[in-house]
């Protein structure tokens, strides 16, 4: 059965999700995180793009989801991902770590 979903509804909340990583990336201070590490908190946030991401590559809730949908929701959200943490270089006293790519890549795969 296909999806009546206008395709545009189904990727608009895809763009609003990013443009929140992105907000949260233009963010100067972040608050210290238990542990002190940041990469759960990354895996979890690109968790959910990797899902919305999905789920318009699929057309909707409950259509078939194949392989080829998972591999290429994970690598667009570890893309974007890579050109978030481009992104952080500009935002002083922000750092570049490629461990943050890792664990957006492998939040997005889960």
């Amino acid at each position: 059965m296909a999806s009546s979903i206008p395709r545009w509804r189904l990727w608009l909340p895809v763009a609003l999700y990013m443009a929140f990583i992105f907000g949260l990336s233009s963010i100067s201070q972040t608050p210290d995180l238990p542990g002190g590490s940041d990469k759960g908190l990354h895996a979890l946030l690109y968790a959910g793009l990797g899902v919305l991401l999905v789920r318009a590559l699929a057309g909707g809730i409950g259509q078939p989801i194949t392989l080829v949908m998972v591999l290429t929701a994970t690598f667009v959200a570890g893309a974007y991902g890579v050109s978030d943490e481009f992104h952080q270089y500009f935002v002083p006293p922000r750092q570049v770590e490629a461990l943050d790519v890792v664990a957006d890549t492998i939040g997005a795969a889960a």
